[in-house]
């Protein structure tokens, strides 16, 4: 899937897997993150870069929230949800006002925008895909129409990531 960014996530929004387009797409979530693996929702209300990113920060904090709270019907005793909520609730006002409103949200499709360090705004069309055996473990795809600027972006970004001396590598090398 060299023209689709493809990331892998569960319910309590950590990001698990990636590949190469996938990576340079969430490049600052995945060089920012304090735990392994990064965590969507500690990027999104911890994270001051958060809200350059996402175009859409409001409803994307929303929409986050709201999968923390399906997470919790389908596993209401996850310790590690648990903490993670408790994390968020204590460091974020916001987080705290959206989670006692008791929103839920199935992460299915439609689109996204961002704005990324390298390539500027990006609007992509996704679709997650349940992976079937690992309850809310999902496939997340993200594309962009064909011939639009936003492909270009894409395949921009692509090109981006496949540089062996890009920014991607240096989080790995780089002091703590």
């Amino acid at each position: 899937m060299d023209t689709a960014a493809g990331l892998i996530g569960n319910g309590r929004t950590e990001l698990l897997a990636w590949n190469p387009l996938g990576g340079a797409l969430m490049h600052e979530m995945i060089a920012s993150a304090t735990t392994s693996p990064p965590n969507f929702a500690r990027f999104l209300f911890l994270e001051p870069v958060a809200r350059r990113f996402y175009r859409d920060w409001d409803a994307a904090a929303q929409i986050n929230v709201a999968q923390l709270r399906t997470e919790a019907g389908r596993d209401p005793h996850s310790k590690p949800l648990h903490d993670l909520v408790g994390e968020l609730s204590t460091r974020s006002d916001h987080f705290r006002r959206l989670w006692g409103q008791h929103d839920v949200w199935q992460h299915q499709g439609g689109t996204k925008r961002y704005h990324h360090h390298v390539v500027g705004d990006l609007e992509l069309h996704f679709n997650g895909l349940d992976l079937v055996g690992q309850p809310g473990v999902q496939l997340t795809v993200l594309t962009a129409e064909p011939g639009s600027g936003d492909h270009e972006a894409l395949r921009l970004l692509g090109a981006w990531s496949a540089e062996p001396a890009t920014v991607l590598h240096a989080a790995e090398d780089s002091p703590t």
